[in-house]
């Protein structure tokens, strides 16, 4: 291994701590530099990761620091392709929290400024690097399903302002379940499955204004700009048929997250929102937990970084790349729009399904 990569952080909020859990016990990064809109803040991440950690005053005076090598980009969705955008302006590597951009054309913009000055870019989520999602695809690749015919796909809920003090954000453009959480979901589909080539759907916006259930504004009510129940039947590059339901209208249910079936046997998957959970497999017989046997054991957020660092050392593409991220955009954006229009529609961009992650030797 040759020396760590150098990470500048923008964007010091919630999800920076869970990062910088896991980015202190990789020696392929280091951290060295974190910039935020909120300065104070900044501070308070380069102090909690050690007194070497730089604060710089913008994303400009970041991205041209001379020791950093990468941009992990924190920020929030409307600013990732820009920032993006600024690092590989700057020389910089980038990976970023999902999704890629908020449209078709800022990602294009990304990957095409990436292509033409030979960086890389990744983007999450990386959850599909764990032992639960690998382990699934093992079975799968290994043949254990026999040859795959459809897969179930669930994320319901009965919507985020029941919980978050400021949930409005997502109930506008570029929010709801779909372009929320679909990203884990979608991204371990492809793992899976591969690349989807089509889609129908359809969606409902069963209530028009919402009402805050916690913190200091609980009571106000804010209007539904977006969709909140999303259902789409998505087709494989192989063939297989997955039914997707994402949901901020479902009060309670005992949907499993997601399940892959094949000629041989039936697969129940974890949530593709962690890194790890049981995997079983039933051939008629009953359901068996199958042991962990591929992917990354005591995963955290901040492993598809660590990926990305050693591809660069490597040589070979890296598994949480922004053409996967690109693929599952369009994908949702596709979804939304044949559900809108009422009639399947073609996926016009594609990816290559990433290397699995093989199980650590012993």
């Amino acid at each position: 291994m040759g020396e760590p990569l150098r990470i500048g952080v923008v964007g010091a909020g919630k999800i920076s701590g869970a990062y910088l859990a896991t980015l202190r016990d990789l020696p392929s990064v280091r951290l060295t530099a974190v910039t935020d809109l909120d300065l104070s803040r900044a501070s308070g991440v380069a102090e909690q990761a050690g007194a070497d950690v730089a604060v710089a005053e913008s994303v400009a005076a970041l991205v041209a620091r001379d020791d950093v090598d990468a941009v992990l980009n924190l920020t929030i969705p409307a600013a990732h392709a820009e920032v993006a955008l600024a690092a590989l302006g700057a020389g910089k590597h980038v990976y970023g929290e999902k999704p890629l951009a908020a449209d078709r054309q800022e990602a294009d913009a990304v990957l095409t400024a990436a292509r033409e000055a030979g960086l890389r870019v990744g983007c999450a989520p990386d959850t599909v690097l764990g032992t639960g999602t690998q382990t699934a695809r093992k079975a799968v690749d290994d043949g254990l399903i026999g040859t795959p015919v459809a897969a179930t796909a669930f994320m319901t809920g009965a919507g985020h302002e029941r919980w978050h003090p400021d949930p409005e954000f997502y109930y506008r453009p570029g929010g709801g379940p779909l372009l929320d959480m679909g990203p884990y979901y979608l991204s371990a589909l492809v793992h899976l499955l591969g690349p989807v080539v089509r889609v129908t759907g359809a969606s409902s916006r069963p209530r028009e204004r919402r009402t805050i259930g916690s913190g200091p504004r609980a009571g106000q009510t804010f209007p539904v700009e977006v969709d909140t129940h999303v259902t789409g039947v998505l087709e494989h590059a192989g063939g297989a048929l997955s039914t997707l339901v994402m949901s901020f209208d479902v009060h309670a249910a005992r949907l499993p997250r997601i399940e892959a079936h094949g000629t041989e046997a039936s697969l129940s998957v974890p949530d593709p929102n962690n890194f790890d959970g049981a995997v079983e497999i039933n051939t008629g017989s009953g359901w068996e937990t199958l042991p962990p046997s591929a992917g990354h054991p005591g995963a955290g957020r901040g492993v598809g970084l660590d990926d990305l660092a050693d591809a660069l050392s490597e040589g070979r593409p890296h598994r949480a790349s922004a053409e996967l991220a690109a693929h599952v955009l369009d994908t949702m954006l596709t979804l939304m729009d044949a559900a809108e229009q009422g009639r399947a529609l073609p996926i016009t961009s594609t990816c290559e399904r990433p290397a699995p992650v093989r199980a650590p030797d012993r």
